[in-house]
């Protein structure tokens, strides 16, 4: 039997949750500059990982590079209409590969969990679309992420590092 005190729980309840999804709604998405993402969104980068940002040319594309105060570095690849088309990083842990990989991550992690053989340690994947390869120890990791199709012409995937 529901008495009039549960029914006024119920109602705050009710009413508290609400309020708390509409205040999540309202409060901005953190924007990264994840692989096959804009270039607009790198100093969103570095200020989630408190890193200086760099700026580096190359012929046909930019590098900018993230050093973070915990050691990790970060170089996001840039194309010339300004999306990125690849990442490497190198630091002390394994990065956020959501963030890094962003819409390429449910294809990153659908190939991991494919691949019952692959060591925790090393991470080498060849889809159609998207290369990842990682590998490392505690204090020692190190990878590259790259969408072989989005290379600008003349430009090796040798140069991602």
């Amino acid at each position: 039997m529901i008495t009039a005190e549960s029914k006024k729980l119920l109602a705050r309840t009710s009413s508290s949750l609400a309020w708390i999804a509409g205040i999540l709604l309202l409060l901005p998405l953190s924007a990264f500059a994840a692989l096959g993402g804009d270039v607009s969104s790198v100093q969103a980068d570095s200020v989630h990982m408190k890193g200086a940002l760099r700026i580096m040319n190359a012929q046909a594309y930019t590098v900018h590079e993230i050093r973070a105060e915990s050691g990790m570095v970060v170089r996001e690849f840039v194309n010339a209409s300004g999306k990125v088309f690849a990442v490497a990083f190198q630091g002390p842990h394994v990065p956020d590969w959501q963030q890094l990989l962003g819409d390429y991550f449910p294809q990153f992690r659908q190939a991991v969990q494919g691949n019952r053989a692959m060591n925790h340690r090393v991470v080498s994947i060849q889809e159609p679309g998207l290369v990842v390869q990682a590998g490392g120890h505690m204090r020692s990791y190190s990878g590259r992420a790259y969408l072989p199709d989005a290379i600008p012409s003349g430009v090796s995937a040798d140069s991602v590092r």
